[in-house]
């Protein structure tokens, strides 16, 4: 998943390598180790470097003489940088990967189990981010931090079709939408929402109560064709064609430009997008930022829609030989100070109750409602195979331009999904 970081919410990256003598995760050898080096993205190093000093400081404070370094790297470069280490005998001792770079990790045995239990809150750990860290039955990984999604729409625009407040059900967005589409005519969408974009339309399919796919008895079975999955697409399909206007085999890379362009009323997306499309250099509608407001995304099912939840989680390689040691940089990292700094710097935390605090504070109130309904990609081994070969992405395109009824589409994604699910 491709991950940017704003005022707003981010995903950041961060691998955190050892260079010392024998351990394992229990702590073994950790008294033993003479340096801690710590790769970060430059999220990290120009975000919150006083956080990665703390967490620093309090592991040294227990392991006197040890030394820490760091190296930083861009998001493109991790993993290149990760493989190629993790194919010597020099390989780190905790990585920071985005969450949804985890599964393809565990499948292949690259980071060693944790015991949950001795990270601060991890019964209340995010349930999506809880489960990018789990493979059959095992943790691997520590949730860091989360990045959700929100709707964005202009009050202008809103104002101008006599709509006064953001709408709290579904069937007052469509309401509300119905009167913008109409106020402004054919060719502006009321409702930008790019055909391709999966993480939206999953969310309609799992607010209907479908998935994906399920897992009995250890193997999974794509689901889209079912009863649940089928009316989360078929509502999905009715907001392509009742609201977006634009071009219908796009997906949402540029959403936020177009977004900026005047084009659309109203997006749903990461919580950054609207930032970025109020940016001077994206904004041609003037002054975009002061006619923003975003709130939480009602689902048809009556509830909030379930959204996927970005975010970044702490593993550390079944190769390091200083595992106990790793453990105790990820507890100092992620725990209470850690998380609070996080949120200082306005990213969602990787807990619930944490959360919750956000929830009384006006600029936070709308992600950290958004996030506390979500879900998460399949945590099955061939689900990286899935996303490789765009079979989503696919069976939207041809759902949204009418290629495909949604029935024949999911059955054709199933079938394209059943083939490679369960292959490592």
């Amino acid at each position: 998943m491709k991950r940017r970081l704003t005022a707003a919410i981010g995903i950041a990256g961060m691998i955190v390598s050892v260079a010392a003598c024998g351990s394992d995760n229990d702590g073994k050898g950790a008294a033993d180790a003479k340096e801690l080096t710590v790769w970060l993205t430059v999220d990290a190093q120009n975000n919150w470097p006083e956080l990665v000093k703390s967490a620093d400081a309090a592991v040294v404070k227990k392991h006197p003489g040890l030394k820490i370094k760091h190296e930083y790297y861009g998001w493109p470069d991790k993993n290149t940088k990760l493989d190629a280490v993790l194919a010597t005998d020099k390989a780190p001792d905790v990585v920071e990967m985005g969450n949804t770079e985890m599964l393809g990790y565990m499948v292949k045995g690259a980071f060693a189990p944790l015991d949950a239990t001795k990270f601060a809150k991890s019964a209340d750990w995010l349930d999506g981010l809880k489960a990018s860290v789990t493979y059959q039955g095992k943790t691997y990984g520590v949730p860091y931090y989360a990045g959700g999604r929100v709707a964005s729409w202009r009050k202008d625009v809103a104002a101008s079709a006599g709509v006064k407040a953001v709408p709290k059900t579904y069937d007052e967005l469509t309401a509300d939408l119905n009167k913008i589409q109409k106020k402004k005519g054919g060719k502006f969408s009321a409702w930008y929402q790019p055909s391709r974009d999966w993480y939206a339309a999953m969310s309609f399919v799992y607010d209907a109560g479908g998935a994906i796919a399920k897992e009995s008895g250890g193997q999974w079975k794509a689901s889209l064709s079912s009863p649940e999955s089928l009316k989360g697409l078929t509502e999905y399909k009715t907001v392509l064609d009742t609201y977006m206007h634009g071009d219908k085999t796009k997906d949402e890379s540029d959403r936020p430009i177009v977004f900026g362009q005047g084009k659309s009323a109203m997006i749903f997306g990461a919580a950054w997008e609207g930032a970025t499309a109020a940016d001077p250099k994206n904004d041609k509608v003037g002054g975009l930022k002061d006619k923003l407001e975003n709130f939480v995304m009602p689902g048809p099912s009556g509830k909030n829609m379930p959204v996927f939840l970005g975010g970044s989680d702490l593993a550390v390689p079944v190769k390091s030989k200083a595992q106990g040691l790793a453990a105790e940089w990820i507890n100092a990292f992620t725990g209470p100070s850690g998380q609070k700094g996080l949120m200082g710097k306005g990213n969602l935390p990787n807990n619930k109750s944490d959360l919750a605090t956000l929830k009384n504070d006006p600029a936070t109130a709308v992600p950290a409602t958004a996030a506390e309904s979500s879900w998460f990609v399949p945590m099955a081994p061939g689900w990286g195979q899935v996303e490789k070969a765009q079979i989503l992405q696919t069976m939207l395109q041809n759902i949204g331009t009418g290629k495909q009824t949604p029935a024949a589409a999911a059955k054709q994604a199933d079938a394209a999904i059943d083939k490679v699910i369960n292959t490592k």
